[in-house]
């Protein structure tokens, strides 16, 4: 099966490559907009399907496109990928020294349908100084994750203490799901 990813995003594009997959990356602009009743991982199925109906007319016999959604799910509201450094700031400080969930949703389309798996990690930060979020604010990229930080960079090192669940599923990919979902795909 040709394998198309439709992610910009570096990390998933690492893992697909640490699978040993041989994929191709095709982007679609889609307009990540979710009714305000879902919830959790709802959200992430929606806009994981969402994505994927941008190439609905377009894919192939023996192909299989891939498109996923990832936010943090904090107090009952979904934490995506802040506006500015501010903004991730106060998600982050808000999170301090308490439990967050980082929930995944994975979207498999094929000509013959289509196959939607979700992902839960529970996440715990220990209390977090002002100084320590504003370093890492300041000097890693927080704008281009969800919840404002990265589990595999210098915030996660340090603030983390807590993990119940896939450490992969919260830098943005539950691996594992894909590797089988992916194999019923191509046996079935």
């Amino acid at each position: 099966m040709k394998i198309i990813l439709a992610s910009g995003s570096p990390r998933r594009q690492q893992f697909l490559k640490d699978l040993e997959l041989d994929f191709e990356i095709q982007l679609k602009p889609v307009n990540e907009v979710y009714p305000e009743t879902l919830k959790g991982a709802e959200i992430t199925d929606y806009l994981s399907v969402l994505k994927a109906e941008a190439f609905k007319n377009s894919v192939k016999e023996k192909e299989v496109i891939i498109t996923s959604d990832t936010i943090v799910w904090y107090k009952e509201k979904a934490l995506g990928k802040p506006r500015d450094l501010a903004e991730a700031k106060q998600m982050i400080l808000g999170m301090s020294n308490a439990w967050h969930q980082v929930i995944s949703s994975v979207c498999f389309t094929t000509l013959k349908g289509q196959i939607t798996k979700n992902f839960i990690t529970k996440v715990h930060f220990k209390e977090l100084t002002e100084a320590e979020v504003i370093h890492y604010v300041e000097k890693y990229k927080p704008l281009d994750k969800a919840g404002a930080y990265g589990i595999q960079e210098w915030i996660g090192l340090i603030g983390i203490d807590r993990i119940e669940g896939s450490y992969f599923n919260v830098v943005g990919l539950p691996t594992h799901l894909v590797y089988e979902t992916l194999n019923k795909i191509a046996f079935s």
